[in-house]
């Protein structure tokens, strides 16, 4: 297994483990002051999630953390970037000026500005690290995080508990794992993927459509027989209500999303793009064929604040955002310094991700980077503490176990990985 990352020295900053920090007794959770063990917490905080639900958003590509959510209005241009700095419902909290929408649901989100990893800076390994919560290695392919709810939630056979939408991650320039199999838990716990293999019936992520257009593109051949198959149908909703997401890929699956645990699913995986070649995308390298800072700004962000806002909105309404975990992150950062391309390039030493829903306390910010958003300054996020975070808040126990390879037992998280409790 490779470890490496060019833009961290660990050796100038020692910076404390999360074990420090709980024995130092410094954790305020609601305004509480935290002396318990993570154990004692984590039993007690196991107290609703067990019919908690989780739409987790993967941001393909990777997206700038400078440029949306850890915004540098104080650094030098060619780090801080384009993007402008707003205000948010909540004091104190500024995001990029791209989100305005994002920036009226602040109260009920919350930020991590610290997630790290120390491996090679490839999309691939970004994306087992924030869906499995580690790396696979001479040949064990660990399960994505909705697999492993499967085993352990799934109680209706008529029902998958965990859908893939629109389907799996294609083209990223690796041939390695994208992160999103069952791995060794066997094909009986693998996500559905309904629009898999139709992807000339999907509409493009850079188009917008009509309503009526969108509506027509709404069912699909694979669920036809499905006993799901009308939470893929949106001739049902209004037209106010699909505007409201917009009529764009991403926001019909985030409506799609909503409709799916409503009908009893635990787990939807949306994958806001399935490539990153020759279409717009997070990864804005600035040159074909990759995006730029244009492109970001005029279709990237807009598409995701309209439908991540519409989809907060649409749970709040209907009184599912208390049970409903909504998760957001990308495989790694971009780094701080522009490249000689006008945009930004891999950089997994630090990155930002979201988190709303379900026992998860909005309006907060977790962990700090540093002045240009190239490390973390304070409380270091690794990918598998975002995964136990999730484990944790749809109530299944870190200690539970999984069946391996050779039926070795192997536990849903590494030994000593904690959930990010300053979120609950």
């Amino acid at each position: 297994m490779i470890e490496m990352n060019p833009f961290r020295d660990d050796s100038t900053r020692p910076w404390p483990t999360r074990r420090d920090v709980l024995r130092a007794g410094s954790l305020s959770i609601l305004g509480t002051s935290l002396t318990r063990s993570p154990k004692t917490l984590r039993e007690s905080r196991s107290w609703n999630a067990r019919d908690n639900s989780c739409i987790m958003i993967v941001l393909t590509g990777g997206p700038s953390h400078i440029d949306t959510w850890d915004p540098k209005p104080n650094a030098p241009e060619d780090i801080r970037g384009p993007f402008q700095t707003i205000a948010t419902k909540v004091p104190g909290i500024s995001i990029s000026h791209a989100f305005p929408r994002l920036s009226t649901w602040m109260d009920r989100v919350s930020l991590v500005r610290s997630i790290h990893h120390r491996s090679i800076a490839v999309h691939e390994t970004g994306l087992q690290l924030i869906q499995t919560g580690r790396l696979h290695s001479d040949g064990t392919e660990h399960p994505h995080i909705g697999c492993v709810v499967s085993r352990f939630k799934r109680k209706n056979e008529q029902v998958p508990a965990h859908v893939l939408l629109p389907g799996p991650i294609g083209e990223i320039g690796g041939i390695s794992s994208r992160g999103q199999s069952a791995g060794y838990l066997g094909r009986a716990y693998a996500a559905f993927q309904p629009l898999a293999n139709v992807a000339s019936e999907e509409v493009p992520i850079h188009e917008s459509m009509g309503i009526d257009q969108l509506k027509r593109f709404s069912i699909e051949r694979r669920v036809a027989g499905y006993p799901l198959r009308e939470a893929f149908d949106l001739s049902r909703e209004k037209n106010e209500k699909i505007d409201r997401f917009g009529a764009t890929r991403f926001g019909r699956n985030c409506l799609i999303a909503r409709r799916l645990v409503e009908r009893g699913v635990r787990f939807v995986t949306i994958n806001m793009h399935t490539d990153i070649f020759d279409q717009p995308s997070w990864d804005i390298h600035g040159s074909s064929p990759f995006s730029s800072f244009d492109t970001m700004r005029d279709e990237i962000c807009p598409i995701f604040d309209t439908a991540y806002a519409a989809l907060l909105e649409d749970l709040t309404e209907r009184g599912l955002l208390q049970k409903t975990v909504v998760a957001a992150f990308g495989e790694f950062g971009r780094t701080p310094r522009i490249n000689r391309s006008g945009g930004r390039d891999h950089h997994p030493g630090c990155w930002t991700g979201l988190f709303a829903g379900g026992p998860i306390a909005g309006g907060r910010v977790i962990g700090e980077s540093d002045s240009i958003g190239h490390s973390p300054k304070d409380r270091p996020v690794e990918p598998a503490e975002v995964v136990a975070t999730i484990l944790h808040a749809v109530g299944i126990p870190l200690d539970s176990e999984l069946q391996g390879p050779g039926d070795k037992p192997i536990a849903v998280v590494d030994r000593g990985v904690e959930p990010i409790f300053e979120l609950f």
